[in-house]
């Protein structure tokens, strides 16, 4: 595994209007990546959120038989918890808080040496050492 992908990348493609340089890199790369617990989070939580119907439909089964099918989920393990926690409380201290589930997400790609693919790079640019790329 190389990469993990954030939620703005993994629904790219089951947008009205999809990013063709993500879908392209996903069929690229796609075996080279995984996806963190948070964003499947993310993206379970997203669809369950729409009102009942045919975009709803198009969304779960897009996630359940594609997403989940192509992707292994790594969990936000002890080692990302204790890397966040330090990670959390350095940029607290410096006046800069982050959301709690980028720092979830940063954390597994962080502790398992992956490279972060997202379209938000801002969202995970002050968090020390890890890598990040834009396939937007």
């Amino acid at each position: 595994m190389k990469f993990l992908l954030d939620t703005s990348v993994v629904s790219a493609p089951a947008l009205r209007e999809p990013n063709t340089k993500v879908v392209r890199k996903l069929q690229q790369q796609g075996a080279s990546c995984a996806i963190a617990a948070p964003v499947w989070h993310e993206l379970v939580f997203g669809a369950g959120r729409l009102p009942t119907g045919k975009r709803r439909a198009a969304l779960e089964e897009y996630l359940h038989t594609v997403v989940r099918r192509s992707f292994p989920i790594l969990p936000y393990d002890e080692a990302a918890a204790d890397w966040h926690g330090r990670e959390r409380a350095r940029l607290e201290e410096q006046g800069r808080p982050t959301p709690f589930v980028d720092g979830q997400i940063a954390a597994i790609a962080f502790t398992r040496s992956l490279t972060l693919v997202t379209a938000n790079a801002k969202d995970f640019r002050l968090f020390d050492g890890l890598e990040i790329v834009d396939w937007t």
